[in-house]
C-alpha cells in the first residue's frame, strides 16, 4: 500500500530523497525538476511515478527507461490536478486587486463551467485526479487531529447575531484544542473560521473585526468587496490561527471563505461533503440552516445509525426552536437513535455557548 512516507511533494523533500542515490518508488507530486536534470540522470527512478513534473526531455527520456511512470503537466488549466498540498487563502484569491474575476478561484469555476456539461472524458479524468489529490493532502495535515465540523447556512450575513455567535463558537472550539472544520463557503461558515482564526488573538478583537466585515455583509453584489473585507481583518491581525475550510466549485456563485487556514476544494460536491462529515471524528455541531443543512444532518446520522463506525460520531444540533418548530429535524433524529448507540451521541442545545460542554459530555 502506498503511503505518505513515500511521497515527495517539495524541492527540497526530493533534493534530501535524491542525494541518497535512489527514487525508486517514490511518488514525485507536482515538483518542477527542471532544474534537476543531473539528480534525474544519476539516480535510480525504477518504479517511480512523477505527477505533474515538470523536467527537460532528456531527464523525461531516462526517467521513463527505467520503468518510471511520467504523467506530464497539463497546459492552460487554472488549477494543478496533481497538487500535493491543501490551498491557502492567498494562493486562491491571487489577483484580487484586479477583481475576483482575476483570481484562481474565479478562473478555475469558469473551467468548470464550461467542461462540466461536454462529456469530455480527460476533463472528468482530470476532476478527478484532482480531487483525489485534495482529499489525500487533507488526511496528510489531519492525521491526528481533533476535529470538530461546524455546519450551517452560507445565508448568516455578518454583523448579525448569528454570525456572530457561530464566530464565537469556532473561537471557543480552536480554543479548546479542537480543529474546526468547515463547509469553507460564506455565512456561518465563515464565521466559524474567522474564531478560530481570532482564537490566540485577545477578545476584543472578534468584535472589532466583525465591526470591519459588517461593511460588506454578503458576497453578493460583490465577491471583490466581501473578500477585500476579509483580507482587512487578516492584514490587521496576521498571526491567525488554523482551520479548515472544505468548499466546492460546484457552488461556484460562493467564495471560499479567506479564513480558513487550510482549504480542500473540490470539483465534486459528493465527494466534499462526505469527506468533510467523516473527518470530522470529534464530533458535528449544525447551526440553524436550511436544505443544505438538513441533508449534513442526515449524512452524519446515516452511519451513526447504522453503526459503520467504531463509535458514533457526537452530534449537536444548536437552536432548539429552530431543530424541533421550523424544521423539526430533531425529534426524527431521536427516533432514529432510540435503542442505539448513536441514542447518547446527540444532543440538542438553545446556544452556541453550551456546545463545548455538550461535546465534552460525549467524549
Amino acid at each position: 500500500m502506498v503511503n505518505a512516507d513515500i511521497e515527495i511533494e517539495t524541492l527540497a523533500e526530493f533534493d534530501r530523497v535524491a542525494a541518497r542515490g535512489s527514487l525508486s518508488g517514490y511518488r514525485v507530486q507536482s515538483v518542477n525538476l527542471l532544474e534537476r536534470t543531473f539528480a534525474l540522470l544519476s539516480a535510480d527512478t525504477s518504479d517511480a511515478v512523477f505527477l505533474g513534473c515538470a523536467m527537460e526531455p532528456d531527464a523525461s527520456a531516462k526517467v521513463r527507461a527505467d520503468g518510471a511512470l511520467v504523467f506530464p503537466p497539463v497546459p492552460d488549466l487554472p488549477f494543478d490536478p496533481y497538487r500535493g498540498r491543501l490551498y491557502t487563502a492567498d494562493e486562491l484569491f491571487v489577483g484580487l486587486a484586479d477583481g475576483y474575476g482575476s483570481t484562481p478561484d474565479a478562473q478555475a469555476y469558469a473551467w468548470f463551467q464550461e467542461t462540466k456539461a461536454d462529456g469530455d472524458v480527460f476533463s472528468s479524468m482530470l476532476r478527478s485526479v484532482h480531487d483525489d489529490a485534495v482529499s489525500d493532502a487533507l488526511d496528510e495535515h489531519l492525521a491526528g487531529a481533533r476535529v470538530v465540523g461546524v455546519m450551517g447556512g452560507h445565508a448568516v450575513e455578518r454583523g448579525g447575531r448569528d454570525y456572530r455567535g457561530a464566530a464565537e463558537l469556532g473561537r471557543a472550539l480552536a480554543r479548546s484544542g479542537m480543529t474546526v472544520a468547515t463547509g469553507g463557503g460564506p455565512g456561518a461558515m465563515e464565521a466559524a473560521n474567522l474564531g478560530a482564526y481570532l482564537a490566540p488573538a485577545p477578545d476584543g478583537a472578534l468584535t472589532e473585526a466583525l465591526d470591519m466585515l459588517a461593511k460588506a455583509p454578503s458576497f453578493a453584489p460583490s465577491v471583490s468587496d466581501w473578500a477585500r473585507a476579509a483580507f482587512a481583518v487578516r492584514e490587521r491581525w496576521p498571526e491567525g490561527g488554523d482551520s479548515v475550510g472544505i468548499p466546492t466549485w460546484f457552488y461556484g456563485h460562493e467564495p471560499p471563505n479567506p479564513f480558513a487556514g487550510h482549504i480542500a476544494k473540490y470539483f465534486a460536491n459528493a465527494t466534499r461533503e462526505d469527506g468533510l462529515l467523516a473527518r470530522s471524528t470529534a464530533g458535528v455541531v449544525f447551526l440553524p440552516g436550511a436544505a443544505g443543512t438538513v441533508q449534513e444532518v442526515f449524512d452524519n446520522a446515516t452511519p451513526n445509525y447504522y453503526a459503520s463506525g467504531s463509535v458514533p460520531a457526537p452530534m449537536v444540533l444548536v437552536g432548539r426552536a429552530h431543530w424541533t418548530g421550523h424544521l423539526p429535524v430533531w425529534p426524527l433524529l431521536q427516533a432514529l437513535a432510540r435503542g442505539r448507540a448513536m441514542e447518547s451521541r446527540i444532543a440538542l442545545v438553545d446556544s452556541v455557548d453550551e456546545v463545548p460542554d455538550a461535546l465534552a459530555s460525549m467524549r
